[in-house]
C-alpha cells in the first residue's frame, strides 16, 4: 500500500490455506479503500521453537537463525514471543527446517512431524 507521502507500507500475517479465499473477501472492501492488495503465498510453510524456557536461555533465536541458514532454508519472515520463535520458510524445506532444528537443540520426534491444524489442534 502506498502511505500519504508516497512511501511504500506492508503488513504481513499467516493464515491456514484453507481461510485463504475467506481473508481475500473479508479484507476485500478495506483493501478497495485504501488501496492495498492481497497477495498470498500457497508455497510458504511455517515452523516454530515453543517452551518457556527460552526467557531464560539467552541465544536461542541466534541458534534458530544459524541452524536455518547451515541448511540454506531462507527465513521470509519471523515472528517472536516471550515462549515462541516462528519462521515463514519455503514449503518444500519444512521437514528439512524441523529436522535440522531438532538436531540443533537436542529433540527428540523429528520423525513425528505433523501440520499443526488452527487453533493448536494437531492433524491426524
Amino acid at each position: 500500500m502506498r502511505t500519504s507521502d508516497g512511501s511504500r507500507a506492508e503488513m504481513s500475517f499467516t493464515i491456514p490455506r484453507d481461510d485463504l479465499a475467506t481473508a481475500r473477501t473479508a479484507l476485500g472492501g478495506l483493501c478497495a479503500e485504501l488501496g492495498m492488495d492481497v497477495e498470498g503465498d500457497e508455497t510458504m510453510g511455517k515452523v516454530s521453537i515453543v517452551g518457556a524456557g527460552m526467557k531464560s536461555h539467552p541465544g536461542v533465536a541466534a541458534k534458530v537463525f544459524s541452524t536455518l541458514g547451515d541448511h540454506d532454508i531462507n527465513i521470509e519472515m519471523i515472528s517472536t514471543s516471550p515462549i515462541r520463535i516462528s519462521c515463514v520458510v519455503p514449503g518444500e524445506k519444512v521437514e528439512e527446517a524441523v529436522r535440522a532444528l531438532h538436531g540443533a537443540f537436542d529433540l527428540q520426534g523429528a520423525d513425528t512431524i505433523r501440520p499443526e491444524q488452527p487453533f493448536g489442534e494437531f492433524a491426524r
